[in-house]
């Protein structure tokens, strides 16, 4: 009998380690939680994750500094309301990057099956890159306490 599992998902924690303020992310629950299928492989999925990881920290650099300053080491010791246990903030840091990396999935797709199943694929999928980047960005702004919506007069 073989050890490999159909679609080679075992479910094991998959971590993907991050700079030292911001917290590691979970490829696995990332997978879980954004419902990747395992014909997503983990390396391309590391590459995604990754890139929103830069993204988002590149955003939010002038934050982590004001908090550091405060002498809070992590995100996690930044003071913020607990939701199941865990900072606000992380699950907003955690939302930043899910959306981020599955935007540049689905973007990423169209280019590998050309097909008619692969643009039918990518079409029914209810979020498409921008509604992800949307949802990306009001949680990155959540975190830096600003408003969701820029208004200018013309």
């Amino acid at each position: 009998m073989s050890g490999f599992i159909a679609g080679g998902d075992t479910g094991a924690a998959y971590p993907i380690s991050n700079a030292d303020f911001w917290p590691e992310i979970d490829g696995q629950q990332l997978r879980a939680a954004m419902r990747i299928d395992s014909s997503v492989t983990d390396d391309r999925l590391e590459v995604a994750t990754v890139n929103a990881m830069i993204e988002a920290n590149r955003e939010l650099a002038t934050y982590r500094a004001a908090r550091q300053a405060e002498g809070h080491a992590t995100l996690a010791e930044v003071p913020a309301e607990q939701i199941k246990g865990k900072s606000q903030l992380l699950h907003l840091y955690c939302r930043v990057i899910y959306c981020g990396a599955l935007a540049e999935l689905i973007e990423r797709y169209n280019s590998f099956d050309a097909t008619n199943s692969g643009e039918q694929k990518v079409t029914e999928e209810e979020s498409s890159p921008d509604q992800l980047r949307r949802d990306a960005r009001k949680a990155l702004r959540t975190i830096l306490g600003i408003s969701h919506a820029t208004v200018e007069l013309l």
